[in-house]
This record gives structure tokens, C-alpha cells and sequence, in this order.
């Protein structure tokens, strides 16, 4: 594996499944590494972090959605989930849980190459290293943008307490943020929000933003119950209020 190839895991219990997806990205420049459950998945990550997991949610031993909540506890990879028979309340929990995206199985592999090369676009920035205190200057203060409880950092990408802790952002969760700060007190509907956050890949996912939305509420909002940072406006979509105006 060269220094600037990506690293994707493929994690499926039917080995014919698995190889012929690993062949079809190796032979698009990925370093792969094939995984037949959540053990060996986590052991291949105690060796090194990829840059993204595509992950069967219909496994014997362990099922796909253990799996994203033990992953999504520990790193910030993106997970794309490959769903077979998976009911549709699977995929609304795996997109909860923090997975960035799901096909259905058997998946066209051009269409899974699209969303691999989709997630990645959108997780790169996300995953970038935070800049060193001593780096802040005026122009890195421009960059933050108060979100109820935390901070945004735009240059870092990262979220923030007033203590400095980060708090774990998903790819797809900064470029809702990102797209709040650009636009304040407007009301943004769901199809404008995956616009505007180039999220408009995925199937159905007027249902994924509010997922999405109630996740980062729980992460900036005092009382997630009665949001006053993202208020829902009825008939219309979403509004950023800065430090929860009411305005």
C-alpha cells in the first residue's frame, strides 16, 4: 500500500461477496483489507485506522449495528452499510448510530464506487488535525462559530467545549454544522440542507437530516428536548439561531 493510498476495510461473513468487492476496489487504487465479522475487524483496526469501512449489517455472530455503535464509540471512520434483507428501521438505526450512507445488496459496484469516493470527498476535511493552540491567531478566531453548549471550529473542523475538549464529529454532521454558520437566522429546508452540504448522493435522506440534526442537538443544545440553537420551523425546514436567540 502506497503512502497516499486509501485504505478501505470490507466487512461481510460471505467470502465470495467480500473478495469480489475487494478485487473491484483494488483495482480502482484502494488498499483493502477483507474482514469476516466484527472481530477480525477490530483487530485489523488495532493495526491501523482506514479511511472508510463498508460493512454488512446482516452477519451470524455479530449484527452490523453492534458493530457501528462499538465503531462510531472509538474512532470516526466512515461506515457505508451494504443492507440485504435489513428493514428500513435498520438503516434509520445504523444512520443514527453515526454510518454515513448504505446501498442495498447485492449492491452495482459502480454505484458503490460512487458513494465510497462521495464519503470519502466529505470525510476528509472532517478528519484533518486540529491546529496547535499556539497557531490560534485572529483569523483562527474568525473560524469559530458558537453552537448552543460548543464551538465549531471551521479551520479544524472539529467540535469544541469551552473546556477545549473535542466531541466526535461525523463527516456528514460538520457539513450540516458548516452550513448553519454560513447561513443564520434563515430557514433552510431538508432538500436546500443536502444541497448546500453536497449530501444529495443518497437515497431518501430527507429522513437521514433529521437524524442527523437530532444527533448534533444532543451535542450542543442545553436541553435536546427543546432545542433553541436548530429550531424546527413547521412547513419549512431548519434555523440556526446563534446562542439560541429566539429571534
Amino acid at each position: 500500500m502506497t503512502q497516499s493510498q486509501q485504505h478501505i476495510i470490507i466487512v461481510d461473513d460471505e467470502a465470495p461477496a467480500r473478495e469480489m468487492v475487494g478485487e473491484y476496489l483494488k483495482m480502482h487504487g484502494f488498499g483493502v483489507t477483507l474482514c469476516d465479522g466484527g472481530k477480525t475487524l477490530r483487530e485489523a483496526i488495532e493495526i491501523a485506522v482506514p479511511d472508510l469501512v463498508v460493512l454488512d449489517l446482516n452477519m451470524p455472530e455479530e449484527d452490523g449495528l453492534s458493530i457501528i455503535r462499538d465503531l462510531k464509540g472509538r474512532t470516526n471512520v466512515p461506515v457505508i452499510m451494504l443492507t440485504a434483507t435489513a428493514s428500513p428501521i435498520d438503516r434509520v438505526v445504523g444512520l443514527e448510530l453515526g454510518a454515513d450512507d448504505y446501498i442495498a445488496k447485492p449492491c452495482e459496484l459502480r454505484e458503490l464506487m460512487a458513494r465510497i469516493r462521495s464519503v470519502l470527498r466529505r470525510s476528509a476535511p472532517a478528519r484533518a488535525p486540529a491546529a496547535a493552540p499556539e497557531a490560534a491567531s485572529a483569523k483562527a478566531k474568525d473560524q469559530l462559530v458558537r453552537f448552543g453548549t460548543k464551538w465549531l471550529d471551521l479551520e479544524a473542523q472539529a467540535l469544541r467545549d469551552d473546556e477545549g475538549n473535542e466531541h466526535p464529529l461525523t463527516a456528514s454532521e460538520f457539513g450540516l454544522l458548516k452550513v448553519f454558520a454560513a447561513n443564520p437566522k434563515r430557514v433552510l429546508s431538508r432538500e436546500r440542507l443536502l444541497e448546500l452540504a453536497n449530501a444529495r448522493d443518497a437515497e431518501a435522506f430527507d429522513r437521514a437530516v433529521d437524524l442527523r440534526i437530532m444527533r448534533i442537538r444532543r451535542k450542543i443544545e442545553i436541553d435536546p428536548t427543546k432545542p433553541a440553537v436548530i429550531r424546527t420551523i413547521r412547513g419549512g425546514g431548519y434555523l440556526f439561531s446563534p446562542v439560541g436567540e429566539k429571534g
